[in-house]
């Protein structure tokens, strides 16, 4: 379907930017639908095609398939010549931004008292635009192909806005400081760095995953479907197990259908359909993924077991759970720690193993 959206995202591509490329936004469908849709207030958000390129590069990741990066790049070039070309220098500090743009669905309050969604460069773009810069960067050195569209985008990706803190010691959601208008909004579209992409982390940038944690904190555990998945993702990135189980348990929670309602009314229903109203495959699938993170995180250089498992899990094992890097891992756990784990994989290599709280250089073969 990715490459699907090709041909009809160039065309909204030159009518919308005159841009080359492709670029599809918030709504779209079998069908090629790629322009802006909706609300001007998420519909319109620029970043969807670079956020479906993340899933294209993320299972090379995963299955270091060459053949099939072969079939993707040519997606993830089309894909950042768009952003490289319909980028702006912002005035404040001339970062290369998105715009306009929005955080969606959410509203910034300017100091006249104005609520705002429409914006230039929010987190969340530049974000998934440096994940798409860096990922296609790599992909043309794997591949040895388009040097000079390569050192294009590392001049770019130099460029893109950072994500920063906020003078309340949370991630910053807009280029400038506002005040959102909804603390408690469902949406936490800026912490996309920390989940599903890999800028923040516990390791490399302890000072943005606090920040991150108090993003998370201040929002709240309410919400339903996709929201409360995704929260649980960003808590097991964080490696906080027994907050991440918190979430599952909302997520899980029994519901008839006259218990719906969008801010504090998720679950699930009896025949195990998540409870977003009135129904989103969102949930289902965005809590299996949370419970995966929770008992295994991998990046290109460290797989790590048991990151976020919660303290009521004293006990259990898991079979046949995917890392990056083509890794099948199985693990089993006693008092909640690594008893027995085996990795595999089809072509033998030494991998940094996280277990236990110490990293050590193992044979998965």
């Amino acid at each position: 379907m990715i490459k699907s959206l090709q041909e009809p995202g160039s065309k909204t591509a030159k009518l919308y930017y005159n841009a080359p490329g492709w670029v599809a936004h918030t709504i779209t469908n079998p069908w090629g639908f790629t322009s802006p849709g909706e609300s001007a207030s998420w519909g319109s958000s620029t970043s969807a095609s670079a956020w479906l390129c993340e899933h294209l590069w993320d299972h090379y990741l995963y299955t270091q398939d060459n053949e099939f990066l072969k079939e993707a790049y040519p997606i993830l070039k089309g894909s950042s010549e768009f952003y490289a070309d319909m980028l702006i220098e912002e005035p404040s500090h001339h970062w290369l931004v998105t715009a306009p743009s929005n955080s969606p669905e959410n509203s910034y309050i300017l100091p006249t008292g104005e609520h705002l969604n429409v914006c230039m460069g929010p987190t969340i773009d530049q974000q998934i635009v440096r994940y798409l810069f860096s990922a296609c960067i790599q992909a043309s050195e794997i591949l040895n192909k388009d040097p000079e569209f390569r050192s294009k985008l590392k001049d770019k990706l130099s460029r893109l806005a950072p994500t920063r803190v906020s003078s309340s010691g949370r991630i910053m959601e807009w280029l400038d400081d506002y005040k959102e208008s909804d603390i408690h909004h469902r949406h936490v579209s800026h912490l996309w760095g920390l989940y599903p992409g890999n800028e923040i982390t516990i390791e490399s940038t302890p000072q943005l995953a606090t920040a991150a944690r108090k993003s998370l904190e201040v929002r709240g555990d309410s919400g339903t479907g996709w929201s409360l998945a995704y929260k649980l993702n960003l808590w097991a990135r964080l490696h906080d197990g027994d907050h991440a189980e918190k979430i599952l348990l909302r997520q899980l929670h029994l519901v008839g259908v006259s218990d719906m309602n969008y801010k504090d009314g998720g679950g699930t229903y009896p025949n195990l359909f998540d409870a977003h109203p009135p129904f989103q495959i969102d949930g289902n699938f965005g809590a299996s993924a949370g419970i995966a993170e929770m008992l295994v995180q991998s990046t290109p250089d460290l797989i790590e077991l048991l990151p976020a498992l919660p303290s009521t899990w004293t006990e259990g094992r898991v079979y046949g759970l995917k890392a990056r890097g083509n890794i099948t891992v199985n693990i089993t756990w006693h008092n909640g720690k690594v008893v027995n784990y085996q990795l595999t994989s089809p072509k033998p290599s030494y991998i940094n193993l996280k277990v236990n709280g110490i990293i050590k250089r193992v044979l998965a073969d």
